[in-house]
């Protein structure tokens, strides 16, 4: 089998977490099984999401590690039953691909992924049912299969087009093959979702889009319920578990066996999925500290999440009845940093270069802050897009009016942060942020790790670098002079401040001092601020406000 373009899984990622974007509603109607607690698109989308944004920060060369972090990503991000299976169907399907060998044909590597992927879905879950995600993406596989095994000149856009076709067809049977769905009236909202990501990873591979306004094929018209829940007599079902319990699991594979016997007894809706020493489980019960006892005896259970359902289903309608005032969420990518942020009022995530925050992560802060309004700081690009997945996620379902500034930078966030003023309208505050946020040039130097060419010419593994606005503009022998040149590029357009923040491997502050001397030689006029940041890669960065 040829490369596979990591590009081409970057465009389905973009295109698959916009698709559920704008069906997640939809979905999340039609959420009826296994509980009726309306957010199976919503969990979909933010796995998907996670999945995408672990791939973007992924920059080596060998695809077969893009796809590996593609699959971790889903793992480690998945929210609910139908994200963790999702999850399962992306690791097995990703790993077929990997282990291709260069003398078998895409398309047929493709239908056996797909293959592989509903088969690993059906194991993963302790009582598969037909009618649900499952059998749609079954019915994908064998259309994907069917296709090469009678064409031996089929495309990968052939296997793909008809997998997506059979898979609306398995779609609109789901009524007839689960009778909650009959007596809801609905097709089944995970079937939904994987139809909806065919259909993206069809139009990522041929650049064609489904029409949102085409009907299913052979799909009756099914009436799509606005609410689902106790309210409207979709009442959790009697006698059923209360809790729905989701955790992730150090541990080591050959003690999953024993883990999945333990938690089958215990309730429902029991999903195990992961490897090589990671696992995402999810389980329905009513007990929830044995479940939680059955993964500490496998291993070490972290990001553990308890719901209950009927708090669940009946907060929907409020759930931002309490919320009151204004947060301000900031992506501090070293301690000295979020010392700064947090000094300044913001509530902060920390990480790194490699250690950004997913849309989960930053969800989860949104929904924990209790306010009614809240601010993004994200600070560099790829958080950005992140911070809006997250931002139209709680405006919608939550009714929190969010918003991402466009920091692309740290020193950014920290021009933002000094102007934000609470008792201010929101509009305003935000518009202020911003405007500063735009105003504040910024730059930084950091060192080579590569043989590469840069904008400022070729570099060598262990060069300074300059960098002017995200782009290289300065190649060097010594980090001060690389600082000074481009300090002395953002100071050209004018300014009265300037921030220095001081890197990990500028501990004692050497170099930010030392361009604090150069500064206030050649330019007397202009006030200065130094901190140390502790950010990782970057021993300074700058900006001129």
């Amino acid at each position: 089998m040829a490369e596979v373009k990591l590009d081409l899984f970057r465009r389905f990622g973009d295109l698959a977490t916009d698709a559920l974007a704008s069906h997640r509603e939809e979905i999340d109607a039609l959420n009826v099984f296994p509980v009726p607690d309306s957010d199976t698109g919503t969990n979909l989308y933010l796995t998907i999401a996670a999945a995408r944004d672990r791939l973007r920060e992924f920059t080596g060369p060998d695809w077969r590690e893009g796809l590996r972090a593609f699959s971790r990503g889903a793992l480690l991000g998945a929210r609910g039953n139908s994200g963790v299976i999702l999850a399962e169907m992306i690791g097995a399907l990703l790993r077929r691909l990997v282990q291709a060998t260069e003398e078998e044909r895409t398309a047929t590597v493709f239908a056996d992924a797909l293959r592989k992927a509903g088969n690993a879905a059906y194991a993963a879950v302790g009582e598969p049912q037909e009618g649900t995600m499952l059998s749609v993406l079954s019915a994908a596989a064998d259309a994907a299969v069917a296709c090469v095994e009678s064409d031996g000149s089929a495309r990968t856009r052939d296997v793909m087009s008809a997998a997506a076709g059979a898979a609306r067809e398995a779609l609109a049977r789901t009524p007839e093959q689960l009778p909650m769905l009959a007596a809801a009236g609905v097709i089944d909202a995970g079937g939904r979702g994987i139809c909806v990501l065919l259909d993206a990873f069809e139009t990522a591979l041929t650049g064609r889009r489904p029409s949102p306004q085409a009907p299913m094929p052979n799909t009756p018209h099914i009436p799509i319920p606005t609410v689902l829940g106790a309210a409207d007599g979709h009442a959790l079902e009697p006698g059923g578990p209360s809790y729905e319990v989701m955790y992730l699991l150090d541990a080591e594979d050959a003690a999953i066996p024993d883990l999945r016997k333990r938690l089958q007894p215990l309730g429902d809706s029991l999903v195990v999925v992961g490897g090589e020493g990671i696992w995402n489980v999810h389980v329905h019960v009513d007990d929830v500290g044995a479940a939680i006892e059955a993964g500490i005896d496998a291993g070490r259970p972290h990001r553990i999440h308890v719901t209950h359902f009927a708090e669940q289903i009946a907060g929907q309608s409020h759930r931002h009845a309490t919320r009151s005032g204004r947060a301000v969420i900031a992506f501090a990518a070293g301690p000295g940093l979020a010392e700064l942020f947090r000094g300044a009022g913001a509530i902060v995530i920390e990480g790194g270069p490699r250690r950004r925050p997913t849309t989960s992560e930053l969800l989860e802060a949104v929904t924990a802050s209790g306010a009614a309004e809240v601010i993004v700081l994200p600070n560099d690009g790829p958080t950005r897009q992140s911070g809006e997945a997250a931002a139209r996620t709680a405006e919608d379902d939550l009714d929190i009016n969010v918003a991402v500034i466009p920091t692309r930078s740290q020193v950014q966030g920290l021009a933002a942060m000094a102007v934000h003023e609470p008792g201010r309208k929101f509009d305003k505050d935000v518009l202020e942020m911003t405007a500063t946020a735009r105003h504040a040039r910024h730059g930084a130097v950091t060192i080579s790790n590569t043989r590469a060419i840069t904008m400022a010419g070729p570099c060598m593994p262990g060069d300074a670098l300059g960098v002017l606005d995200g782009d290289f503009v300065k190649v060097g022998q010594d980090l001060e002079t690389c600082a000074t040149y481009v300090l002395a590029r953002l100071i050209g357009g004018g300014g009265e401040l300037v921030t220095l923040v001081s890197g990990l491997e500028d501990p004692k502050g050497e170099l930010a001092e030392a361009v604090a001397a150069w500064l206030a030689a050649n330019h007397p006029a202009v006030d200065v601020m130094v901190y140390d940041g502790g950010q990782e890669r970057y021993p300074l960065l700058m900006s001129v406000e």
